[in-house]
């Protein structure tokens, strides 16, 4: 069996450490993943996916602030494994750590590298509206999801997908382009390749100033960036001056002359609003500073009679920025 220290935080990386106790050619000494975090309205102090994973699995769970010059990255240097993998950890990891491995230090990174290095790739590959992302194992080095590449596997987006539901696909896709990984790696068989530094790409994590949607963009663009940012941090308007979530949206396959912001058509079910490039979408699900999230429908019951066609609902003065 070959030692594995585990190192990631989200649900995203939690199949992955889940896949990593049940072979049984793998022994997970320890699980690295970020201190319990207040989540919620009533902020209720929660461990991360990863260590949930690790508690039921009797794994010894490490907690670091920071991890560079703490007490746990002498202990976990000490452990003298024969493998890291980390999985969006949210750290970066100390190069005394990675060089005291005594096969590799990998990392399985949400993206098709180089193509967006860094914290929120599928954001990006969202609100870009790119038609396919993927994942990509690396060898873990200092420079930020700069290592050579070992594995990589594609999948599409589709126009229903969002933030949560390719979180999803692509864990289970890391997961299962691991394990294939992993035993060629050890029995040296794999062609590490060098990634092509005129490709790099990043993403950063998400601004709150980037949260805002400018209604000027076409509506592919709108609907990808609500999807995108859902379901976190999720996108907003200023609507009828008041900051308004948009939790749901679609194109409406149809061109006016109406400015960006204004109602092109309302109904007892249904809001219609112009974008950029003569577009049109359609708001299905929204949430109004200090409310509950809530239907189209729901919304039109308490002001619909103070809305029409041509009314700018969303601001569109982007002389601000």
């Amino acid at each position: 069996m070959k030692s594995v220290i585990f190192m990631g935080t989200p649900e995203f990386s939690a199949p992955i450490l889940q896949s990593l106790v049940d072979d049984k050619n793998y022994d997970v000494i320890a699980a690295v993943t970020q201190p319990d975090r207040k989540v919620g309205r009533k902020h209720i102090l929660t461990p991360s996916p990863v260590k949930k994973v690790a508690v039921q699995n009797d794994i010894k769970v490490y907690q670091p602030e920071k991890l560079s010059g703490s007490e746990e990255l002498q202990e976990l240097i000490a452990l003298n494994a024969d493998l890291i993998v980390t999985a969006a950890f949210g750290q970066f990891l100390p190069m005394s750590l990675i060089d005291s491995v005594k096969i590799a230090a990998v990392n399985v990174h949400a993206s098709l590298l180089p193509q967006y290095r860094g914290g929120a790739p599928v954001h990006y590959a969202i609100m870009n509206g790119d038609k396919e992302t993927g994942v990509t194992i690396i060898y873990m080095v200092k420079k930020m999801d700069a290592g050579k590449m070992l594995a990589s596997a594609k999948i599409p987006i589709t126009s229903q997908d969002d933030v949560g539901t390719m979180f999803d696909k692509l864990s289970l896709l890391g997961r299962d382009l691991l394990m294939r990984t992993l035993p060629d790696l050890i029995d040296g068989k794999v062609q590490p390749l060098e990634q092509d530094e005129t490709k790099v790409s990043f993403s950063p994590n998400i601004s709150p100033e980037q949260e805002e949607i400018d209604i000027n963009l076409p509506a592919r663009l709108v609907d990808a960036k609500v999807r995108g940012l859902r379901p976190f941090p999720v996108a907003y308007v200023i609507m009828e001056g008041k900051r308004t979530k948009l939790w749901k949206t679609s194109v409406i396959d149809r061109q006016t002359d109406l400015r960006p912001g204004q109602i092109v058509e309302k109904s007892k079910h249904e809001l219609l609003v112009a974008t950029g490039s003569n577009g049109v979408i359609s708001i299905e699900e929204l949430q109004p500073a200090g409310k509950q999230k809530m239907t189209i429908t729901d919304y039109l019951n308490g002001v619909g009679e103070n809305l029409h066609p041509g009314k700018q609902i969303i601001d569109n003065d982007r002389s601000k920025e």
